[in-house]
Formats: C-alpha cells, structure tokens, sequence
C-alpha cells in the first residue's frame, strides 16, 4: 500500500468514526429505545443505532473507494476488488448501549487481506477515539492527544485481566479464562471494546475472550499492536478472524497468558 493510499484510508477512517458518532448518540440514551433480538435463544440485541450508523459508514465508503470491500455486522458483506475490506461494527456493546452506559464504542478496521493494518475504537459519548495503524498509534479525547504505549508489567501477579462477560463462553473458555485470573493482581468484567482501548493505553495488561467474530476484534488488534502490544487466539495464532482471543500489553506477559490457555481444549 503506497503512502497516499494509506493517507486516504486513514482520513476515511476518521470520517466514518465522525459519521458514526452522529448517528449512534441521535438514538443513546432515548427514553424507550427499542432493540431488537437477533437470537432465538439468548439474547443479542440490535438497535435503530446500530442500524443507522453502520448504513451511513457503508454510504460513505461506497462513495469515497468504491472498489473495496465491506464486512458489517449489521448488514451483508460487499466483496473486494481493491484487496482492501473495511470491518465494520457500529456498536461493539449493544448491550451497554440500550442500558445507558457509556462503556460501548464504534469499531472500523482495514484489512489488507492478511491482516488488519489500520484499526478505530471510538467512544462517541466521552469522546474518546482510540487509532492505530501505519507506524502510528494515538488516543484524542478530553485530555487532548496522546501517544498510545502499552503497559510494560511482565508478570501475571502484577496484571489487569478484563473479560467483557463473567460466563466467559462455554465451560472450557470459561476454565481457561479462569485459569490466567486466578494468576493476576485484579480482575474486571464487562467494558466491550473499551477495554481493549484501556489495553493500548497502558492501563491494563490482559483481554481474554472467546467468542468473538471478525468485526469484534479486527479494530483491537491494529490498536493494540501500533501500541506495542500483542493479540492471537488462545494457540498463539492469527485472531483476526474472532474465536478465542487472548490481548496483551507485550510479548512478556502474552507468553505468560498463552502458556496457560494452550492446555484448554
């Protein structure tokens, strides 16, 4: 990929975050917002939202590079023909949304068919926009702008371990998850993408999470690695396609973590 394409795609990144933090806050905190469930069992709630914010990101690509592909939760895929595909999940924590907390985020990475290469995590409500990608990696937000670096802790005993869902997944993510707590200084539940965003900041040390699909996690992973830090699944490999995805603040304590979840089934 040539520098301006990057510039371009980068800029485009920035305007779909904008465009997204319109549409997501028109609906926010609205007295009786309805959701929608997409799940027969369970419950996995979709709002008007959602819905707005991922048409009007996928309006925008389609007019500004109209060759690359679209891959949305919301929505179905639109194939490449650049060999560039933008991932698109328009609220990562619809469930904190509907519940009027602001721990959800709008998640936009950029596949080159690899891997992901540019990746946003933005907050719409605090303002905080989280982006790395291209030998760089920033947060803006309230406190203005910030290199992001994450955390050099090596060793579990001095760790941050988040988890979006106590129950983790099935019972054997639910052990391995488990099995690297137990291992750590603090444990906390819940933050979606944020704590991903908290990771490539500095302020935690460990995501683990099963689970996952494309659009979960492709954004994080940019984020993340612009910011030093590491994601594979729970053998050591390649996550950006979701399942069981073990985040860390540096080589030291991902071998840590991994060393542990290698032996789940």
């Amino acid at each position: 990929m040539d520098d301006q394409t990057k510039r371009d795609c980068r800029e485009l990144a920035m305007a779909l975050a904008d465009i997204a933090r319109v549409e997501t806050l028109r609906y926010f905190r609205r007295p009786h917002l309805d959701a929608d469930n997409k799940q027969v069992e369970g419950f996995d709630p979709v709002t008007e939202g959602d819905r707005a914010a991922e048409a009007a990101m996928r309006s925008l690509i389609e007019s500004r590079r109209p060759l690359d592909g679209i891959l949305g939760e919301e929505f179905p895929p639109k194939p490449s023909s650049s060999g560039l595909t933008w991932v698109l999940d328009p609220i990562d924590g619809t469930r904190g949304y509907i519940s009027g907390t602001p721990t959800w985020g709008t998640l936009i990475a950029l596949h080159d068919g690899d891997k992901p290469v540019f990746g946003v995590i933005d907050q719409p409500y605090i303002q905080e926009r989280f982006w790395g990608g291209f030998g760089q990696g920033q947060v803006e937000g309230p406190r203005g702008k910030l290199a992001l670096k994450t955390s050099s802790v090596g060793g579990l005993k001095d760790a941050i371990i988040f988890t979006t869902f106590p129950e983790v997944g099935t019972p054997d993510d639910a052990s391995g998850f488990a099995a690297v707590a137990k291992e750590c200084k603090l444990v906390r539940y819940g933050l979606d993408c944020y704590a991903y965003a908290l990771l490539a900041a500095g302020h935690i040390e460990l995501v683990v999470e099963a689970g996952l699909q494309a659009y979960d996690i492709q954004a994080p992973i940019a984020v993340i690695e612009a910011a030093g830090g590491v994601t594979t699944n729970w053998q050591g490999g390649a996550a950006d396609q979701g399942g069981r995805v073990l985040a860390a603040a540096n080589p030291d304590i991902h071998s840590a973590a991994l060393a542990i979840l290698k032996d789940v089934l």
